[in-house]
């Protein structure tokens, strides 16, 4: 069969990371690089919302030097969204309209980083494409600090938010050490809705027993409140502080998130209900049933966008998805998300690329295992420091100006004009 021939378009998707701009990089210098293949190199400002409202930017016409820095620049460079496609059963509209701007533009290849929903729009768009004879191909390139695609090992983006967290923890941990006679407790808020894999990777900065973290609560352990008084109690005997690193997905038996269910433990003076998010939650606890001072660290969006202390490891690793997709694209792959695949070897640490479904991978979703957890339920295990520590290996490499701050990538975004002859505001 003939080599496609066609314009390219990549988009990001979801919440910025530290490492999506370099799985950006990967993908548009690789295709820049085959334009024996691609016609053209174009980005989707704000992911499928781009598409949808054909704002397109040439990157051929950006300077490869910049290119060249996003692999040092935290966030979404393209432009992201948080936009779910309705079911293709139920309203093809959005679909046929993304076709109808490739078609207009001859984009005959599509490249979407991000997660679960990503990967379900270009598996959609895959099998669209081939329903009304369009040829063309849908790969994926996974991102996601919450580490939790299936048939992967591991995410582009964890290992970056791993060492951020880990390292604030010990930091954080130092700082309650020193002032436990003012500030007893202190509870750090870290990300991840469903899965726990963020905030287990704070147990990695306890190195020895009386290090912080030393409870971790998450989405994967049911919240019971006698227990975690009884934890903390002791933790206050032992250590005469307590360090929570708190994931904010945390729920209680019933299912309920922490930070809804603050009520059933929060009350004012008047007996009502104080709502807050799951740190917020913690510390009325602490304070009502334990009697101690507590003080709540969150990170909110810095912790996924660290550029200054993220991991070689998951930048390399990152930029090697993006790459990756593109050279299998050539090949004529289509409907597959690059995967990530671990192998050790005398105890060294390497990893290649693989292919998944990407139907598989939109349906799928990886918990952390049970196996990672100590028997309370409230600290790590070596095996999870096994598989962890690898991916926030080194320090990434950033640029700094002369006023001694980072330097990152601005991209021109030079809009290549409209041809399907119609606007289209997606809502």
């Amino acid at each position: 069969m003939a080599r496609l021939k066609g314009k390219a378009v990549v988009a990001q998707s979801g919440g910025p990371t530290s490492a999506i701009n370099a799985s950006a990089a990967g993908v548009i210098q690789t295709a820049l690089r085959n334009d024996s293949v691609f016609t053209g190199v174009y980005g989707s400002l704000n992911g499928i919302l781009g598409v949808l409202n054909e704002e397109l930017f040439d990157l051929a016409q950006e300077d490869p030097a910049q290119i060249d820095l996003l692999r040092k620049t935290p966030s979404a460079a393209l432009g992201s969204c948080r936009h779910k496609l309705k079911d293709l059963s139920k309203d093809r509209a959005d679909y046929e309209r993304i076709l109808e701007v490739f078609r207009a533009h001859d984009i005959r290849y599509f490249f979407y980083i991000g997660g679960n929903d990503s990967m379900d729009t270009a598996d959609k768009l895959a099998h669209l494409a081939r329903e009304i004879d369009y040829e063309m191909i849908a790969m994926g390139v996974p991102k996601t600090i919450d580490n939790d695609l299936a048939f992967t090992d591991h995410c582009p983006g964890y290992g970056s938010v791993a060492k951020f967290t880990a390292t604030s923890a010990m930091e954080a941990g130092r700082d309650t050490e020193a002032l436990y006679t003012h500030d007893t407790c202190t509870v750090q808020e870290i990300m991840g809705r469903n899965a726990g894999w963020i905030a287990a990777s704070a147990g990695l900065a306890r190195r020895v027993e009386e290090d912080a973290p030393h409870l971790i609560l998450l989405p994967e352990v049911p919240f019971v409140l006698e227990k975690f008084v009884a934890d903390v109690r002791q933790c206050l005997r032992d250590y005469k502080r307590c360090f929570i690193a708190c994931g904010e997905g945390t729920k209680t038996a019933d299912g309920k998130y922490l930070g809804e269910a603050g009520g059933t433990f929060a009350k004012d003076a008047f007996g009502h209900t104080q709502l807050g998010g799951a740190a917020e939650a913690v510390r009325a606890i602490l304070e009502q049933e334990v009697g101690v001072k507590c003080r709540v660290n969150r990170a909110g969006t810095a912790q996924r966008v660290a550029m200054h202390f993220a991991s070689r490891t998951d930048i390399k690793e990152s930029y090697m998805v993006g790459a990756a997709a593109v050279k299998a694209a050539i090949k004529g792959t289509s409907g597959k998300m690059v995967t990530l695949v671990r192998h050790e070897e005398d105890g060294l640490y390497r990893c290649t690329t693989g292919l998944a479904d990407l139907a598989d991978v939109a349906n799928g979703e990886k918990m952390l295992p049970k196996e990672y957890l100590n028997a309370a339920g409230t600290g790590v295990t070596p095996a999870f420091r096994a598989y962890a520590l690898p991916l926030i290996a080194g320090q990434a490499e950033i640029e700094i100006g002369d006023d001694g701050l980072p330097v990152f990538a601005r991209l021109a975004k030079h809009m290549v004009p409209h041809r399907t002859g119609r606007s289209y505001r997606a809502g």
